[in-house]
């Protein structure tokens, strides 16, 4: 036992050594944390254009964020929004200078609406004249241009249909290149909408205690941080796309600067402001400008979008160094309550190995000395596992609530303890027990030896019909019987009870004489014990009735097979009951044998007397 004690103190030695050193590793003050400046909210994103960064930076914000994320979400969700209005300007330059390639229905459902856009300019122009003409006319010219107007606005709602149904058709096939504009002009507001009323959670850190809580805390933190890296691969991603993009346009932008210089002399720089003289204004010079314009514009744009998704990538790293600071906060106190856990046990221990050692330096029985012993551990223990239930799991947050539901469960689980308890106080009171008392318990009866605040030990003695030795054995009853059961104990303090004896006597002899004798020794040798028994049963009792009664010995005579038996009741002391009674037999048969004797002796002279 003692070298498993030695290797468990060893082990819990080493242990506390190397949670020690972790928790100098995890230490706060090992941590630099990155600081970041700006950033405002923004964010959300649709169908038609790609919004992925601003959905993972609003993502990311909708978390629980600390103080020390706060910047570095404020600036993710800043660069995500700015990210979205790029796309949807890209989206829709691409739509005004590269409209799909009709098919054959989109051109038929074009020409379409060209001949039902010009049909209700017609109308609206006949409708106007109508009007204009209406005002000046009067009489009967007046109502046959009132009837031509009304026929001329029925036409002009018929057209109008006929545009719809045929921009619907068109829209359909992929050819309407404004309704495709007007889309994204409506998604990138609602997007904007969203972006705008989305705010970083930057709720308190809640007071995590408990080792349990703390694992819970790390693994949101490790799964945030396998996120944000996610985030910074897609963004470096979306950068390295838009990087290429941007060199084949710087590429393709170089080319037509090298055509333009060989056709129309040095063409403008990328970037740079294009300017003509006033005679280069020739269309096909004023379209190549405008593709000019819209290249550089398309460039400008993907050095913006480069730029942002650097910086996103930049701010997600930043934001994983943060989050990897707050799990080595969360570690190192982790290895604290790890380390309290250790000491606990460690001072379990060193208390038990001193107890031992106390134990053996005081006198006490070796029985009293485990006993005590084995409650002094047992309480520690308890503590200890308190203790260590307290730093695994933290103390409830609802502490009024968990007492009451604590109180209630003990209360069902020591209800028996509890009962005894209280039973305590009744066997202490005035119809209780006390140590010496000759009692009867649950049908075991004896003489009561310990009398504790939980259990009564009884010497057994057996029932009151055999000799009254004790049996040698101790029995334990828990007090609850003071209170759940019943008890029979002496009502005097004398303990005085009746007690008989037997004795048969032949049909030969004369019993008279006999029982007279009897009768005289029992009042001599019970006069004392009965007349203590009359006063205290008289003190004891309450009634008249039982005030005269009379502890005098009694004798009954009744004849029986063979002879007459005689009965002789008489008190005495409970723990004298079987001296007594000894005494009383061998006072009976000597009596009986003096009285045989004599009628030996007379019967004899009878037979032969002697001479005169």
């Amino acid at each position: 036992m003692k070298t498993t004690k030695r290797i468990a103190t060893v082990s819990l030695i080493i242990l506390l050594g190397l949670i020690a050193y972790g928790f100098f590793r995890t230490d706060k003050s090992t941590t630099a944390l990155p600081t970041l400046q700006g950033g405002k909210p923004s964010q959300e994103g649709s169908s038609v254009v790609d919004q992925s960064s601003l959905n993972t930076a609003r993502h990311f914000v909708q978390m629980q964020t600390s103080a020390e994320e706060l910047p570095l979400a404020q600036e993710a969700l800043r660069l995500g929004d700015r990210e979205m209005d790029l796309a949807f300007a890209a989206g829709v330059r691409e739509a005004q200078e590269h409209p799909l390639t009709l098919s054959a229905e989109a051109k038929e459902s074009q020409t379409r609406l060209q001949e039902a856009e010009s049909s209700l300019d017609r109308d609206n122009e006949r409708v106007a004249q109508l009007t204009s003409a209406l005002a000046k006319a009067t009489g009967a010219k007046a109502d046959k241009l009132d009837d031509q107007l009304q026929q001329a606005k029925v036409q002009a709602d018929l057209d109008q249909d006929e545009v719809d149904n045929a921009k619907q058709e068109l829209a359909l096939a992929g050819g309407d290149t404004q309704g495709r504009i007007e889309e994204l002009m409506k998604e990138h507001e609602a997007a904007s909408r969203i972006a705008d009323s989305t705010t970083v959670n930057a709720a308190s850190m809640p007071d995590v205690r408990g080792l349990v809580q703390r694992y819970l805390q790390w693994s949101q933190l490790h799964n945030k941080k396998l996120e944000l890296r996610q985030a910074s691969q897609e963004a470096e991603k979306a950068a390295a796309l838009f990087t290429t993009k941007r060199d084949t346009l710087e590429s393709n932008i170089k080319t037509r600067k090298q055509e333009g210089a060989a056709g129309s002399g040095p063409a403008p720089r990328a970037g740079a402001s294009f300017t003509t003289s006033a005679r280069d204004t020739s269309p096909e010079f004023v379209r190549a400008m405008k593709r000019r314009s819209a290249l550089v514009k398309d460039l400008t744009n993907l050095n913006e979008r480069v730029e942002d998704q650097n910086r996103l990538a930049a701010t997600y790293g930043k934001w994983i160094e943060v989050v990897a600071a707050r799990q080595r906060s969360v570690i190192h106190d982790g290895l604290f309550g790890a380390a309290v856990i250790v000491f606990i046990l460690l001072i379990g221990i060193f208390f038990d190995s001193l107890l031992k050692r106390l134990l053996k330096k005081v006198r006490l029985d070796q029985r009293q000395a485990d006993t005590l012993r084995a409650v002094i551990s047992t309480g520690l223990q308890i503590i200890a596992l308190g203790l260590i239930l307290l730093v695994i799991f933290g103390p409830p947050t609802q502490l009024g609530t968990f007492l009451g539901l604590a109180g209630a469960g003990l209360t069902v689980a020591l209800k028996d303890f509890i009962v005894s308890f209280f039973g305590w106080f009744v066997l202490m009171g005035k119809n209780g027990i006390r140590i010496g008392d000759w009692v009867e318990i649950n049908g075991v009866t004896g003489e009561v030896a310990e009398l504790g605040m939980f259990h009564t030990v009884l010497l057994e003695t057996g029932n009151w019909t055999d000799s009254g030795h004790p049996t040698g054995r101790r029995v334990t009853f828990t007090n609850n019987f003071a209170i759940e059961g019943h008890y029979f104990n002496f009502s005097t303090a004398g303990q005085w009870l009746w007690d008989e004896l037997t004795l048969v006597l032949g049909s030969s002899q004369n019993p008279y004489p006999i029982v007279e004798a009897i009768q005289k020794t029992v009042q001599e040798a019970t006069a004392e014990s009965a007349n203590q028994a009359e006063q205290e049963w008289q003190h004891a009792a309450h009634s008249r009735e039982m005030r005269a009664l009379s502890a005098a010995p009694a004798i009954n005579v009744k004849p029986v097979s063979g002879g007459v038996e005689i009965a002789v009741r008489y008190i005495t002391r409970a723990n004298e009951r079987y001296q007594m009674r000894s005494k009383l037999y061998q006072a009976a048969m000597n009596l009986i044998s003096k009285k045989d004797a004599k009628e030996a002796v007379s019967l004899s002279e009878k037979q032969d007397p002697k001479p005169a």
